[in-house]
């Protein structure tokens, strides 16, 4: 049974602290995180930009605060969710010999009536300056993982 779950992105900053504010205001029985696989943001909170932008959306990522994923996720979640092919290789390099954590891209949960249906990555909005964008792919791929956790 998934009672944990970890998201990625690369800095935790945009992608993945916006999936886990989203998955805590659907899920909030979860235990829920975010990692990014590269270390420039540690401490920070996430990106202004993303933060007005869940704000407009009602989800409200103030209190979350970067950090690095390390090799001991493995062990203290249930799933590991990437937001992009990348990073799901970065991760996968960490791995420990023997653990059997899964680790999917977001991305596998789209609906397959979602508008972003066939999607392999959550773009990031850092770059591509599109963070309601971001935020509407990160609902859909979010309302699939609930519904695959029934």
């Amino acid at each position: 049974m998934t009672t944990s779950i970890l998201f990625v992105c690369l800095g935790n900053i945009c992608r993945s602290p916006a999936a886990e504010a989203v998955m805590r205001a659907r899920a909030p029985q979860l235990s829920l995180d975010s990692a990014g696989t590269g270390g420039w943001h540690v401490g920070q909170p996430p990106y202004g930009p993303m933060q007005e932008a869940a704000r407009g959306r009602g989800y409200d990522m103030s209190a979350l605060r970067a950090r690095q994923f390390s090799a001991g996720d493995f062990l203290a979640f249930d799933l590991i969710l990437a937001m992009d092919p990348q990073n799901l290789a970065d991760i996968e390099v960490q791995r420990p010999g023997g653990t059997l954590t899964p680790v999917k891209l977001f991305t596998d949960y789209l609906p397959g009536d979602s508008a972003f249906a066939g999607a392999t990555e959550v773009p990031d909005p850092y770059y591509t300056r599109d963070f309601d964008g971001a935020l509407a792919l990160i609902e859909d791929c979010a309302g699939g993982l609930v519904a695959s956790l029934r």
